[in-house]
Order: structure tokens, then C-alpha cells, then sequence
């Protein structure tokens, strides 16, 4: 057993530990929330856009509320663990922050490696709901309102998608594709928005990869500074046998 004196010196330590490692713990169940806010978030008014991917893309939002759910229920237990200074307890928070860790590694590569597959995936999606627009409440011609709207953008690769659609012939361009109210036609070129979205959606992906990228790396780091304090706190009880007082 250690002397009393040595007991003593590795109490404030330990403390310390205890303190940053409380810190993080609230940010990490914080970022929890923020996945759970995001995931209903996503579920309620994205679900659309999800569904130009494909099939499996509609579940991201439950993806995203269940790792939210996940986090929040594993920092609490960090807390508890942090607050009570088990020392088992906080080799299985670590162990538990490890496997998260190594579960958003795998995703950020399988991510990487199949981007042109996701890239092609809405392009094609994408392409069959201009094709089958009908403007009648459908999900997908929704979702293709939305997104013409939003980006100032219409059809695949320019407004001319539009000219093999049946809505075409019947009654023109739909209205998220025209510049002013409403457009013809005859008279395409002067109302319609003439860039396609697929380039806008991918131009504003690519851009936007760096950020995601150095969010993604942040994040993992984040994930190695838990691990490393709740192994730390762990190690300084066990070999000091530090007692609560």
C-alpha cells in the first residue's frame, strides 16, 4: 500500500483528472444532443433529399438519433464513473469511447471509398425523379422542388432534362425551375434557370469537403483525449489505491 505522504501528493492529481475529465465528458454529452437535435432535425425536414440517394440513405436520420442516444446514455455513465472514481468503471468508459472511436474511423473510410458511388447513386436518383415529376405531392418531385428552388438551379445537367419529361410536354417547366413566376416553353432560355443541380449539389459537396474532413478529424482527436484521460484517472486509482474521502 502506498505511504500516507505519497497519498497525499497523488490527491490533487487525481483531482485534476477528475475535473478535466468531467469537462469533456459534459462537451461529449453535449455533442450527443446536438446528434439527437440533428437526427429529428433530419428525420422531420430533410428525409426528401435523403431519399434521392437511395433506399438505405432514408435511414440516416436514425442513424444519427440513435448515436446521439448512445452518446448521451455512455457520458452520463462517464460522469458517474468520473464522480464515484471506479476505477473498472473508467476502463470501460475508455473501452467504450475506443469502440466509438474506431466505429467513425471505419465510417470516414468507407465514406472516402465509395464517394463516386454515393456521387453516381444521386446523380442517377436524381435524374429519375426529373423524369417521373408529376408535381402532385410525390416525395421525390418534392424533394426535386426543393432543391431547384433552393440552389436557383433546374434538371440534371442544365433545364434541358426537362424536354424527355412527360410534365414538359404537358405543361413546361415546373415552377421551382423558373427564374420569374412562371415560365414557357416557347420562351425557356429568358425564364428558365438554365445551370443544372446535380453540378451545383456536387460543387457545393466538394467544397464543403475540407470542412467536413477537418470536423471529422477534430472529432476523432476528441475521442483520443477521453480515452486517454479516463485511462490516465483509472491507472493513478489503481496504483495509489486513491480512497474518496
Amino acid at each position: 500500500m502506498a505511504s500516507p505522504s505519497r497519498r497525499l501528493q497523488t490527491k490533487p492529481v487525481i483531482t485534476c483528472f477528475k475535473s478535466v475529465l468531467l469537462i469533456y465528458t459534459f462537451i461529449f454529452w453535449i455533442t450527443g444532443v446536438i446528434l439527437l437535435a440533428v437526427g429529428i432535425w433530419g428525420k422531420v425536414s430533410l428525409e426528401n433529399y435523403f431519399s434521392l440517394l437511395n433506399e438505405k440513405a432514408t435511414n440516416v436520420p436514425f442513424v444519427l438519433i440513435g448515436t446521439g442516444t448512445v452518446i448521451i446514455l455512455l457520458g452520463t455513465f462517464g460522469c458517474f464513473a468520473t464522480c464515484r472514481a471506479s476505477a473498472w468503471m473508467l476502463k470501460l468508459y475508455a473501452m467504450f469511447l475506443t469502440l466509438i472511436f474506431l466505429v467513425e474511423l471505419v465510417a470516414a473510410i468507407v465514406g472516402f471509398v465509395f464517394r463516386h458511388e454515393i456521387k453516381n447513386s444521386f446523380k442517377n436518383n436524381y435524374e429519375k425523379a426529373v423524369k417521373q415529376y408529376n408535381a402532385t405531392g410525390d416525395y421525390r418531385s418534392d424533394a426535386v422542388d426543393k432543391i431547384q428552388s433552393m440552389l436557383h438551379c433546374c434538371g440534371v445537367t442544365n433545364y434541358r432534362d426537362w424536354k424527355d419529361t412527360n410534365y414538359y410536354s404537358e405543361k413546361g417547366f415546373p415552377e421551382s425551375c423558373c427564374k420569374l413566376e412562371d415560365c414557357s416553353p416557347q420562351r425557356d432560355a429568358d425564364k428558365v434557370n438554365n445551370e443544372g443541380c446535380f453540378i451545383m449539389v456536387m460543387t457545393i459537396i466538394e467544397s464543403e469537403m475540407g470542412v467536413i474532413a477537418g470536423i471529422s478529424f477534430g472529432v476523432a482527436c476528441f475521442q483520443l483525449i477521453g480515452i486517454f484521460l479516463a485511462y490516465c484517472l483509472s491507472r493513478a486509482i489503481t496504483n495509489n489505491q486513491y480512497e474518496i474521502v
